[in-house]
C-alpha cells in the first residue's frame, strides 16, 4: 500500500462511507420489495432473501458506525451478537419453511417483481463489491475488505434466488425455490455463526 496524503485518506474514506450508504438503501429497497413479493407468489426463496437482507442491513450500520465513529468493544459485540441471533433465527425459519414446502409440494407463483429484483442485485452487487475491494485496498483497510465480501455473498445469493425464481417460472421446476430457500438459510446460518464469534469486528475472544 502507498502512504497516503491526508487529503487522499480522506477522500477514500468519503467514497468508502458512500459505497456503504448506497448498500444499505439498496438493501433496505431489496428487502421490502422481497418480501412482498414473495408473499404474494408463495415464494419462500423471495420472502428469505428478504429477511437476509433486513439483518444484513442491521449489521451494516454496525460496521459503518465503527467506521465513522468506534463503538466501545463490549457494546460493539453486544450488538454482533444480537445480529447474530436474528440471522440464526431467520435461517431456522427460512430452513423449517423450505423443508414445508419441498414435502407438501408447495408451489409458487411466478414473480416478475421477484425476477427483476433478482436480476438487478445479480448486477448492482457485484459492482459494488469491486468498487468496495479497490478502495480497500487503496485505504489498507480490513472493515472496508469485508465489507466488499459481504457484497459478494449477497452477489451470490442474489445469482442463487435469479436461477430458482427462473427454473420455477420457466421450467415449472416449483421445487428449484425451496432449494434455493436452504441455500439462503444455510449461509445466513454461517453468516449467524460469524457475528456471534464477533468475526465481523476485531473483537477479542
Amino acid at each position: 500500500m502507498l502512504l497516503l496524503t491526508p487529503a487522499q485518506r480522506a477522500r477514500l474514506v468519503r467514497r468508502s462511507r458512500g459505497l456503504a450508504g448506497l448498500t444499505v438503501a439498496w438493501n433496505v429497497v431489496e428487502a421490502v420489495v422481497a418480501v412482498a413479493a414473495g408473499v404474494a407468489a408463495g415464494s419462500i426463496a423471495l420472502v428469505g432473501f428478504g429477511l437476509d437482507s433486513v439483518v444484513e442491513v442491521s449489521s451494516a450500520l454496525v460496521v459503518l458506525w465503527q467506521f465513522s465513529r468506534p463503538l466501545p468493544e463490549a457494546r460493539e459485540r453486544r450488538a454482533l451478537r444480537l445480529i447474530g441471533v436474528g440471522f440464526l433465527a431467520m435461517a431456522a425459519w427460512v430452513g423449517v419453511q423450505a423443508v414445508l414446502a419441498l414435502v407438501g409440494g408447495d408451489r409458487p407463483d411466478t414473480s416478475v417483481v421477484g425476477l427483476a429484483l433478482a436480476g438487478i442485485s445479480a448486477v448492482l452487487m457485484p459492482a459494488l463489491a469491486v468498487a468496495k475491494r479497490r478502495t480497500a485496498r487503496e485505504l489498507g483497510s480490513h472493515t472496508v475488505e469485508a465489507d466488499s465480501v459481504q457484497s459478494w455473498l449477497c452477489a451470490g445469493l442474489s445469482w442463487v434466488l435469479l436461477v430458482g425464481l427462473l427454473l420455477n417460472a420457466t421450467m415449472g421446476w416449483w421445487w428449484a425455490d425451496p432449494l434455493a430457500a436452504l441455500v439462503i438459510a444455510a449461509v445466513a446460518a454461517r453468516e449467524g455463526v460469524r457475528s456471534w464469534r464477533g468475526e465481523h469486528c476485531d473483537c477479542e475472544g
